[in-house]
């Protein structure tokens, strides 16, 4: 539960390169979430150039605090699986596992939406010369945080129904 209490979205980075072994548990995590069918309908461009990452940036109006992070790992999904209805729901399962790591390791994210939105998913499939049978899901610039947030309790009763 501590990642869970502690993550929040950070959108500001220092300038200190995130460790190869911090970015492969990263997507360790990611790889073990759950998915329809066991598809695993994604898979990760982890983008150290700071050219793309630029160009990345520019692909979503929400995207610029990209620009300043060491490292940018975008998340696409396969559409030649048994189940292609639920792979963007897969790729939030593994977004997910994703911040919870990046939390645990001491580092910040936050979740650049870009699916289902075909411009920014075209804008980000151009940068990274995706094949025809991949789709840009999200964005996650990642690096050692830039500022400092309290994330609130958000538990509400109110919306919880027992039957």
């Amino acid at each position: 539960m501590k990642e869970i209490k502690h993550r929040t979205s950070i959108r500001n980075f220092t300038n200190e390169a995130v460790e190869q072994e911090k970015i492969e548990n990263i997507l360790r995590a990611a790889m073990q979430a759950p998915s329809a069918g066991n598809q695993q309908p994604w898979e990760f461009y982890v983008v150290t150039d700071k050219g793309k990452i630029k160009e990345l940036s520019e692909t979503s109006p929400y995207a610029g605090c990209a620009a300043n992070a060491s490292v940018v790992i975008a998340i696409v999904y396969k559409d030649d699986i048994i189940f292609p209805d639920y792979a963007q729901i897969d790729c939030s399962i593994a977004v997910e596992n994703m911040l919870l790591e990046i939390d645990h390791l001491g580092l910040g994210s936050v979740m650049l939406g870009i699916a289902p939105l075909k411009e920014r998913m075209d804008a980000v499939g151009k940068v990274l010369n995706l094949p025809e049978n991949l789709h840009a899901f999200t964005l996650l610039p990642v690096g050692y945080p830039g500022e400092v947030k309290e994330q609130e309790d958000r538990y509400d009763a109110n919306r919880v129904h027992y039957l």
